[in-house]
């Protein structure tokens, strides 16, 4: 056996949703902040992502969950997220996944009852507060970044449900937020084929039209998800988020949750010291509290923390053997959509 690349990986999933960490075989991005680290990945060399995300090497589900030194001196470690589509500012799944990883397999020493790790991503600090048991994380709660509502009751006209209204918000990457009831259908595991055909859909339309300007960032500026929405009959919130190139987020999303909160707070829905349990497609939970308002530019914004819990279910090893006529990968239609 030859290569001339090697990545290693401790394999993770969040409420169902995978989060491959990188720990091995990346010893960092260009860039003096996660902020330009990010532009690079995405605008200069995007071939580790492309390698890693696509086939034979990987699949549309799933992402990885990338870690480099922190450019700011608070944090312990950067955090990038790597998916199908293009690399991420944060995701609260995967930064659950990245303090799973990292805790369990003692790259940070573990601290019973609570170890606290502090990532440098692109949209601001994280700090990951890891409740543990008997060398087993078993609660993950984020600080996650200011999330604000940039558009409230935004209308795209559409062709197939008419005008169809959406919340632009930011949790951490922008969401367009949907009333799922507006497309006919429930948040509801039969229904994951159409909900991220049409959701991936919808985002691409929206963002055609829709700038999606972060106030202070450029790097986080444009639509990253359409993620649909339903009040429970308990008071609680059923999520979808979608993600191209085409399915449906395993878990309840954090980033999502960060952003609904957002919303609701904008509605008058919530105050500082509420809880919202958010609940994905396949019955994972998020818990997530609203902790106090604050500002971002000319936004009003929340600061919330949101809690799950993670997985390690393998360790693994990928490589570029030199004669692989696939080296950046490949995607078909079957099983990626258009």
């Amino acid at each position: 056996m030859r290569w001339n690349r090697t990545i290693q990986t401790v394999d993770v999933h969040c409420a169902g949703e995978i989060g491959r960490v990188i720990t091995g075989g990346v010893l960092n991005i260009p860039g003096a902040t996660m902020a330009e680290k990010l532009h690079h990945l995405n605008t200069v060399d995007d071939g580790l992502r492309r390698w890693l995300c696509s086939e034979p090497r990987s699949a549309p589900a799933g992402s990885f969950c990338l870690l480099v030194p922190a450019c700011d001196p608070v944090a312990d470690v950067g955090l990038i997220i790597l998916q199908p589509d293009q690399a991420h500012a944060m995701s609260g799944s995967n930064a659950m996944c990245a303090t799973t990883a990292l805790l369990e397999t003692g790259m940070i020493p573990m601290v019973e009852p609570q170890s606290v790790i502090t990532f440098d991503t692109a949209a601001g600090l994280v700090k990951a507060t890891a409740t543990c048991e008997g060398g087993k994380v078993v609660q993950v709660t984020l600080d996650m970044p200011p999330s604000f509502v940039a558009r409230q009751d935004a209308v795209i006209e559409t062709v197939e449900w008419g005008p169809l209204r959406y919340d632009l918000c930011f949790g951490g990457v922008f969401y367009a937020l949907v009333d799922v009831d507006q497309i006919g259908l429930t948040i509801a595991p039969e229904n994951a084929r159409a909900l991220a055909t049409i959701g991936v859909e919808l985002r691409n339309r929206i963002a055609a039209v829709e700038p999606a300007l972060h106030p202070t960032t450029p790097a986080l500026n444009g639509l990253a998800y359409v993620m649909f929405r339903a009040d429970e009959p308990d008071g609680q919130l059923r999520t979808c988020t979608t993600l191209r190139p085409g399915r449906a987020d395993r878990s309840p999303c954090g980033t999502g949750s960060n952003s609904n909160m957002a919303a609701r707070h904008a509605r008058g829905r919530a105050k500082p010291g509420d809880i919202v349990i958010s609940r994905s497609i396949i019955g994972g939970e998020f818990t997530t509290r609203f902790v106090e308002e604050t500002s971002v530019g000319p936004y009003v914004a929340t600061r919330n923390r949101v809690s799950g819990q993670c997985w390690i279910y393998a360790i693994s090893q990928i490589g570029l053997d030199p004669t692989d006529p696939f080296p950046s990968g490949f995607t078909l239609s079957d099983t990626w959509g258009g």
